[in-house]
């Protein structure tokens, strides 16, 4: 199993981009949520992008992770996007009884960066300046 640190927390302009590219269980699921909190405060992010489009399940514990996420994002003045959810997992959640408050969905990380983008500048690839872009301290070598 993948362990926390193999999640990367990537920085393009004012926004983390967080793709969840395993099923996560509950200890790496607080793990990640304590280090995408630590590289806000660090970074100054205004947005975070989590790209669950790889995920093929979800519990309860992983959809409360999810909205408290969004909630803590907000308390530090940033903004919360999950992009990619599959209709499985949708249905999973609905089935809970889990609802999302505080968290913008979109189909894809294309969504979510132009849902972003604007607000909280994300430079278009065409941009003539090379995008802010910065690896979390934990895929630095």
């Amino acid at each position: 199993m993948y362990t926390p640190q193999r999640i990367p927390i990537l920085k393009v302009g004012r926004v983390l981009i967080v793709p969840i590219q395993v099923d996560m269980d509950d200890a790496t699921a607080m793990q990640l949520q304590e280090r995408i909190l630590a590289e806000l405060e660090r970074t100054g992010a205004r947005g975070v992008l989590i790209d669950i489009s790889l995920l093929e399940m979800v519990d309860s514990f992983i959809g409360r992770m999810l909205s408290d996420i969004a909630a803590m994002t907000r308390i530090m003045d940033a903004r919360t996007v999950v992009a990619g959810m599959q209709p499985a997992v949708a249905i999973t959640l609905v089935e809970l009884g889990l609802e999302l408050p505080g968290v913008d969905t979109v189909l894809n990380v294309d969504e979510g960066i132009r849902l972003l983008r604007d607000e909280f500048g994300i430079r278009e690839e065409a941009s003539e300046e090379p995008p802010d872009f910065e690896l979390s301290d934990h895929w630095k070598a």
